[in-house]
């Protein structure tokens, strides 16, 4: 066998030994052990998604209490809750800025989602307030169901 035969071979061989592991990295599996399993920081809460698609993010009362209710676990995006003081409304969006892709955060004293990368602010309910993001944040369906805090992941 020659060099040049030898180095194809090498080559071949550790191509067809790699390509179950780039398969396997490839394959976009939900887990859906962490989908089915309580939540960390309130063990009472079952977190499966429903079969109307709706899922527990969280109790009135963490939202009372924290003024939001931040879920990075649930579904294939973050999902911030909020409550607005003046109409009493609970609505649920993805924190994701649609600028710059930053995760925006509650100015409760001003009332605002504030983007902490170029200054873009968006009201309770996702509508931009002021610029440099292009479009409103997308909002989720929500309802509460006895103490729970329910959202549309799907």
């Amino acid at each position: 066998m020659d060099r040049r035969q030898f180095l194809t071979w090498v080559g071949v061989g550790t191509l067809a030994s790699s390509l179950p592991v780039v398969l396997a990295a490839c394959n976009p599996q939900k887990d859906t052990e962490t989908a089915s399993t309580p939540s960390p920081d309130n063990p009472e809460i079952d977190k499966s998604v429903r079969p109307d698609g709706f899922q527990a993010i969280g109790t009135v009362e963490e939202l009372e209490q924290d003024g939001k209710i931040f879920d990075r676990a649930s579904g294939a995006q973050p999902i911030l809750v909020v409550r607005n003081p003046e109409t009493n409304t609970i609505t649920a969006l993805n924190p994701t800025c649609t600028h710059a892709a930053c995760t925006v955060e509650l100015d409760a004293a001003n009332q605002v989602l504030a983007c902490p990368c170029h200054g873009s602010k968006f009201a309770l309910d996702g509508k931009v307030l002021a610029k440099p993001a292009p479009e409103p944040l997308p909002v989720f369906e929500t309802k509460q169901e006895e103490n729970l805090v329910l959202v549309k992941v799907s």
